[in-house]
């Protein structure tokens, strides 16, 4: 067994910051309240700050990626945390966005351009009032299809309206993420297949690395349902692997299950482990990466949202640094939950450390 693999499921004791999280005391509003200052007045500072910030030589710098996934709101997915509208609002999201951003390890981000252009211009505001910044360095991934509207009849006909590989190129970031969501009852999950495949080759054609979402399931009165089962993520994963002309810069992104192992063996290329739903506490997130990255070669890190961004009354800086010391320092979800207690309210600007 692996040094990462545990037995037991969500079974470590956690203790609650004495002091819930707030975004204001890492983010003050009147800062905030730039960004739309900046897109009134300065709107070409946007595609200046894309261009001349300090990006990666490579991709990854040890074989692995631990990144933040922003790009909820666009497909409409507002609900975290029990609350149906906690990621709508904008200050929250992206103030959470930031503060994750700001954990050591983590990598980088994905997200949609409108979230893209606030983090550019919010670490523009940081740095200029003497404050770190959070994205130097750090992998920005665009996100591409998002017209698959949760709770839509037309949510499988989900076509590309967000970044395309050109407009990625353009603006300087590091890579593409499409998603695919596959019901075999539904004509119209063969149309986003074809579509998204033009978007692979495109991406690969422009040697843009491209994370390939891919969710079998089926439609239900209520929406979309992800069919979370071993059997059907193994093959998930072969036909997501097999998508455009060469898979050389293709990574998958596919949710953690029980069994994990099987699924790192449906392919050779790269995985990153996606979050789903929030829970109460981090706990659970945290056991379940520890398991994935200890279940073979393949498994090479996360992509997560809300299980960082919204993690009960904890802090996402915290939480986001206990998921890069799972994914770089192959750290147990006991030694991750020590790194979170430790990062815990860090770099706030006012009132006690939350620990």
């Amino acid at each position: 067994m692996h040094p990462n693999e545990e037995t037991s499921p969500h079974t470590l004791p956690y203790a609650p910051p004495k002091t819930p999280f707030e975004t204001r005391r890492f983010l003050p509003e009147e800062l905030f309240g730039q960004i739309t200052e900046v897109r009134v007045r300065q709107p070409e500072l946007i595609r200046r700050l894309a261009a001349s910030r300090l990006r990666r030589q490579e991709l990854t710098l040890d074989g692995r990626l631990a990144l933040v996934a922003a790009d909820h709101p666009a497909r409409r997915v507002t609900s975290a945390a029990g609350d149906p509208y906690a990621m709508a609002d904008r200050f929250q999201y992206v103030g959470r966005v930031a503060r994750a951003l700001a954990a050591p390890g983590v990598d980088g981000v994905m997200a949609t351009a409108d979230v893209v252009e606030e983090l550019l211009v919010l670490d523009h505001l940081f740095r200029r009032s003497g404050r770190p910044g959070f994205l130097e360095g750090k992998v920005i991934v665009g996100s591409g299809n998002r017209s698959g509207l949760r709770g839509a009849r037309f949510e499988l006909d989900d076509r590309p309206t967000g970044y395309t590989p050109d407009w990625a190129q353009a603006m300087g970031l590091d890579g593409l993420k499409v998603l695919i969501r596959i019901d075999l009852q539904e004509r119209d999950s063969v149309a986003t297949l074809a579509r998204i495949a033009a978007e692979v080759r495109e991406a690969q054609a422009r040697d843009l690395p491209v994370f390939v979402e891919f969710l079998p399931g089926r439609m239900t009165p209520e929406g979309f349902r992800v069919e979370a089962t071993v059997e059907a993520l193994m093959e998930a994963a072969g036909v997501a692997a097999a998508l455009g002309g060469t898979s050389a810069r293709t990574w998958l992104k596919l949710p953690y299950v029980e069994g994990y192992p099987r699924i790192a063996r449906a392919t050779t290329l790269p995985i990153l482990m996606l979050g789903g739903e929030t829970e109460a506490t981090p706990v659970p997130v945290l056991e379940d990466f520890a398991r994935g990255m200890g279940a073979g070669p393949t498994v090479r890190g996360v992509m997560v949202g809300r299980n960082v961004l919204f993690p009960g009354t904890d802090d996402p800086l915290a939480v986001a640094g206990a998921v890069a010391r799972i994914v770089h320092d192959g750290a147990s979800a006991a030694e991750a939950l020590d790194v979170l207690h430790v990062l815990r309210g860090r770099g706030l600007r006012s009132g006690t450390r939350t620990s």
